[in-house]
Formats: C-alpha cells, sequence, structure tokens
C-alpha cells in the first residue's frame, strides 16, 4: 500500500506547478511588505517635500 502511495506521488505532478506559482508569490508579497515597511517613512516624507514646494509656487496663470 505504501509502495503505491510512494509510486502515485511520485508519477502526478499535476499540482507541482500551482503550488511552485504559491510559493513565489508569497514569497515577493514579503519582498514587498518588507521594503515598503523599511521605507514607507522615507517615501512618505519625500512627497510631503515636493507638496510642500509646490504648493508655495501660488495660483496658476495660464496663457
Amino acid at each position: 500500500m505504501f509502495t503505491y502511495l510512494k509510486t502515485w506521488l511520485a508519477t502526478h505532478e499535476k499540482g507541482q506547478d500551482l503550488s511552485e506559482y504559491a510559493l513565489l508569490i508569497g514569497l515577493i508579497a514579503l519582498v514587498v511588505v518588507g521594503a515598503v515597511t523599511l521605507l514607507g517613512g522615507d517615501i512618505a516624507q519625500v512627497f510631503t517635500d515636493i507638496g510642500t514646494s509646490v504648493s508655495g509656487w501660488g495660483p496658476f496663470a495660464g496663457p
């Protein structure tokens, strides 16, 4: 019985690709969450600085 199960699992690879893609997506998501956690404050400060600079320009006097 155990030999049959081992042979069956070794020859049927139908769901292997799906599980590999799921692991890859999980790893990418983990890296993205880590990067956002580490760099989120710095990125927010850059956008705050840009907004402060732009708000000092005054109203647009187009042509």
